[in-house]
Formats: C-alpha cells, structure tokens, sequence
C-alpha cells in the first residue's frame, strides 16, 4: 500500500463542471477531495463560484471548523450577519457555530479551498508532528518544466 494518493483536479476554470448535492439543493463548481484522496483527518473541497453569483444558502457546522483559502478572484464572506470582502490570499477560519455564506463579485470568479477539520482536535502546530528523516536530497538529472 503506498503512502500516498494522488487526484488530478484539472484546472480552477473547469471546476464549474462539477455538480454536487446537498439534500434537495443541487449546485456546482464544488470539487470535494476526501474520498478520491482517501483522507482521514479533514475534508478539502476545490470550489469555484462564478462571477456574480452567491453559494446556495446560509449554514454551520455541528463540529468542523473551516478553513477557506482564496486562491483567485475577489468576492465577501458573510459570517454572524457580518459581510468583509475576500480576494486572493485571503485565508479565513470559521468555527462551527458561525453562519456563513459567501459570494463572487460581479466581476470576478471567486476560486478557493476549503478545509474542514474538527475544531479542537489538533494536537500540534507547523512542524510538531514531523521528523527529519536522514539521507541526502537527491533527484534525477531530468527535470520536468
């Protein structure tokens, strides 16, 4: 069993492709990558909202806190009745009691990932958890541009 799993997504500007369903509420330009990944920690999702264009409805979560990370585009988040704008760079956290909602600006597509983990559950921060493994670095003469 290898140690990694790999999905290729395509490119932001096809993510509209993708239809998914919450309940009765059908949308799209929502990639979710936990099953094709096989994570066990956290659900990311590739998300693409069109210019001018708003995300379904208003929600929370009973237990996952999320982490949303603007990778293009601009567009506002609306959390707690609270409206800021986004653009790309932004990272924004949201706990699970917040309600949240957010939408494009009628200029530009709103491209960001999204990732839910359980709030509370991490045990440490930036390298904690990692270990140097010994060995020089070393890789094949051909490079891939």
């Amino acid at each position: 069993m290898a140690n990694y799993t790999t999905f290729e997504a395509g490119s932001w500007n096809d993510l509209g492709q993708h239809i998914f369903k919450l309940g009765d509420l059908k949308g799209q330009g929502k990639l979710f990558l936990g099953d094709l990944l096989k994570t066990t920690g956290c659900e990311i999702s590739m998300n693409r909202i069109e210019a001018g264009k708003s995300y379904l409805f208003h929600h929370k979560h009973r237990q996952q806190e999320e982490i949303y990370i603007v990778v293009s585009g601009r567009g506002e988040f609306q959390i707690d009745g609270e409206i800021f704008p986004v653009q790309e760079g932004s990272v924004v956290n949201i706990r699970p009691a917040g309600v949240r909602t957010y939408r494009a600006s009628s200029e530009e597509s709103l491209c960001y990932l999204c990732i839910q983990a359980t709030e509370n559950s991490l045990t440490s921060h930036t390298i904690g958890d990692g270990e140097i493994v010994p060995g020089k670095v070393e890789w094949p003469a051909q490079r891939i541009d």
